[in-house]
């Protein structure tokens, strides 16, 4: 359905509202840059004798119709929403990676037989799955900031390969800390009575939430826009 021009200053701000999708503080943001420069427009045209019904639907029409403006706001929104994420996870990354060995430390289990084989595999293999991701993380705040700054579609389509990798790759690190965790468990009753191990379960999970939020408002930010009507 055509968008009629005619409509004023908060029609054209709900219709732009209902066709962004990104995170909320961003999205919020954005639109009220919208409201601030269609207002100055209308207040021009207001000061040049027109009506306020007239001077509205002009300053609309000079504004630019939600299918020329949404592609450019969409294209914010998900770049602020990678940067988010990568910076949500290599923050997460930095601590599992440093600090995850500590919740085994003086347990009444560590003197006591080595694990299996392919316990110790999952677990090397645990932080070679989050030494990836940080490097994603990385490389996301990089393009994430580039591909705000100028718009380029190469870098854009960079930026959502990396993003897209970036959620995979925690896919996979939740699935294998998922099956490290319940093996551990398996292996040795008292982890579940264990005071770091408790501490750190609350953390993770915690840090597991926050990823988990910010991975949608990712996947929404890069959601096809829908047309009008």
């Amino acid at each position: 359905m055509r968008v009629d021009q005619r409509a004023g200053v908060e029609g054209r701000l709900r219709e732009l509202s209902g066709r962004l999708h990104g995170p909320t503080r961003l999205k919020a943001d954005l639109l009220t840059e919208a409201r601030h420069a269609l207002e100055d427009a209308v207040e021009a045209y207001r000061e040049g004798g027109l009506p306020r019904a007239e001077a509205e639907r002009r300053a609309v029409a000079e504004f630019g119709s939600a299918a020329q403006l949404v592609p450019g706001y969409q294209a914010e929104l998900a770049a602020g929403a990678l940067r988010g994420l990568a910076l949500r996870t290599l923050a997460v990354a930095v601590v599992l990676m440093s600090a995850g060995d500590l919740t085994w430390r003086g347990s009444s289990w560590s003197a006591g037989p080595r694990p299996p084989s392919g316990y110790l595999l999952l677990s090397a293999a645990l932080n070679g799955i989050w030494a990836v991701v940080a490097g994603l993380a990385l490389l996301g705040l990089l393009l994430g900031a580039l591909a705000a700054r100028r718009g380029s579609p190469r870098l854009v389509r960079s930026a959502r390969a990396v993003g897209f990798g970036l959620t995979s790759g925690l896919l996979v690190g939740a699935l294998a800390g998922g099956a490290l965790f319940g093996w551990s468990v398996h292996l040795w009753d008292a982890a579940l009575t264990w005071p770091p191990m408790i501490v750190g379960a609350v953390v993770v999970s915690a840090a597991w939430f926050a990823l988990a939020r910010a991975a949608r408002w990712w996947l929404l930010s890069n959601r096809v826009p829908r047309p009008a009507g």
